[in-house]
Formats: C-alpha cells, sequence, structure tokens
C-alpha cells in the first residue's frame, strides 16, 4: 500500500507525533489509522517507562482564570530540557492541559490525569507526547485560588507564574490593579500578604539573626530588645506584600495603592510557583 504525504500529515495532526513516527506507524499497519494510533500511543508508553527515572527539572508555568475571574488555576509542567521547554507542541500540552483543569477544576495532580483530554486522558497525552518529544514530562505543580477577584500572571518565559485573590471591588480596574501586584510578587518575592501570615518559623529565624548580629555589634538587654523589634518591623515592611514600597510608585505601600483603587480592596492570598522557584 501506497502511504502518501497527506495520511502522514493527517496522522501528525490527529497524534502531534514526529512526521517520521507517523509514516513508520503507517507502513507497519498499512495504512490502519486507528491501529497505527495505537502503535504510537504504545511507543509514547515505552519511551515514558524507560525515562521515567531521568530528572525533569526543566519546563514551563501555565495559569490562567475563569470567566468571573472567582477562581485561577496554575500547573508547571515539566521535561528534561530547556530547549523542550520552549518547544510549541510541548507548550500547547500545556495549555491543553490547563484548559482541562479549569473546565472540570480537579482537586488534585492525580484527578487532573485522568479526565479526558483529546483521544484519551491527560495521563495518555502526556505518554503521547513523551513518546514523540524522546524527554520524560510530567506535571509537577497543579494550584488554584478563589476569591471575590483572582488574577493570574505569567511573568515572561513562562518559568514563573503569580496567582492573585483580592476581596473589596470588583471590576477592569481591579483586574488591572491585580496585575500591577502580581507583577510586584514575581519581581520581589514577598514571604506573606502581610506580618501577621508570616510563618513564626520565619520570625523566629530572623530573630535569632538579628541577635546574633546585635551581640557581634556589642548591644544587650533592652537596647537590644529595642533594635532587634527595630528591625524585625524593617523586615516586615521589605518582606510582606501590603507592607513593601509598591514598584510603580515607591512613595505608596501596596496596601496605600489598592486603597486609591477602591477604599476596602484588600490583597487576602497569593501564590508564587515557578520552574525551579
Amino acid at each position: 500500500m501506497v502511504i502518501t504525504a497527506k495520511d502522514v500529515a493527517a496522522l501528525r495532526q490527529r497524534t502531534g507525533a514526529g512526521m517520521m513516527d507517523c509514516k513508520k506507524a503507517l507502513v507497519e499497519t498499512e495504512g490502519d489509522f486507528e491501529q497505527a494510533i495505537d502503535l504510537l500511543r504504545k511507543k509514547g508508553q515505552k519511551i515514558f517507562a524507560d525515562r521515567a527515572a531521568h530528572h525533569a527539572s526543566e519546563g514551563a508555568v501555565f495559569a490562567c482564570a475563569s470567566l468571573d475571574n472567582s477562581t485561577s488555576f496554575l500547573l508547571v509542567l515539566n521535561c528534561e530540557t530547556d530547549f523542550v521547554a520552549k518547544n510549541e507542541s510541548f507548550l500547547q500540552l500545556g495549555k491543553a492541559i490547563l484548559e482541562v483543569a479549569a473546565t472540570h477544576r480537579p482537586s488534585s495532580i492525580a484527578a487532573l490525569e485522568v479526565l479526558p483530554l483529546g483521544k484519551g486522558t491527560v495521563q495518555e497525552a502526556i505518554m503521547a507526547s513523551t513518546g514523540t518529544i524522546g524527554e520524560k514530562i510530567t506535571i509537577s505543580t497543579y494550584e488554584t485560588l478563589a476569591a471575590q477577584v483572582t488574577v493570574p500572571y505569567i511573568h515572561t518565559g513562562n518559568r514563573l507564574a503569580v496567582l492573585v485573590a483580592l476581596e473589596g471591588a470588583q471590576g477592569e480596574q481591579v483586574l488591572a490593579a491585580g496585575r500591577d501586584v502580581a507583577m510586584q510578587i514575581a519581581a520581589m518575592n514577598p514571604v506573606a500578604v502581610d506580618k501577621d501570615q508570616v510563618d513564626p518559623a520565619v520570625v523566629e529565624r530572623e530573630s535569632a539573626v538579628i541577635q546574633a548580629q546585635l551581640i557581634d555589634e556589642g548591644y544587650e538587654g533592652e537596647k537590644a530588645a529595642k533594635i532587634t523589634q527595630g528591625r524585625l518591623h524593617k523586615f516586615f515592611q521589605e518582606n510582606t506584600l501590603l507592607q513593601q514600597p509598591f514598584v510603580k510608585n515607591s512613595k505608596l505601600t501596596v496596601a496605600q495603592y489598592l486603597q486609591t483603587i477602591a477604599p476596602f480592596l484588600i490583597v487576602t492570598a497569593f501564590k508564587r510557583i515557578g520552574v525551579g522557584v
């Protein structure tokens, strides 16, 4: 049987596999499309199993919001090399998986992997892409954030994403403000929304560092305690989102900037996640 270029292109369109792989599959199955698809899927499963022990430390981050902006979704799709992380097929796979997540809102990665995608499941699509690309591909992170308004932001290069939750107002101005705040989080990497949300272990560790510095500087007693409080206050100003100077106008804190948008607008939570971050 003659396998035409049109046949190969049609199989590639359906499977995303490489042209040569599609041609070989069609030749081996004597032009039977369904058998060729099964053959390519089996090849992907074998490569997926063979590369299970490989380290997938590269990849890309994907994020989006629901139509009403009440929920945002974020996932990290990993691969082995930066070259593949920039590959259009890999990026399209990540976008497709994110769309499935936003539609079905699974509670975990495991629940996401068994949801339908294309002719099979998300996991089967990953296996097929592994067979096509030749690298281990895996979902390492899946997060959601819900609030009155949520805003997703992807930093240049698809290696870092931020989700921001806001309460107190709605509208286009709030969405724009949320994006500004998300960019602030991406750039400044705050440890919490405000000082009350800072992990006590972080505060304890910072206090220990300050106290060690004060001993070296010769301070003790009430003087040392006063300086410790002052330096902790500075730490909170620099490292908690609402107290940080707003990057677009350093005369305002982030909290003060939000109040210029709406009197009761506040950030209640955020997530900052990336590849290798």
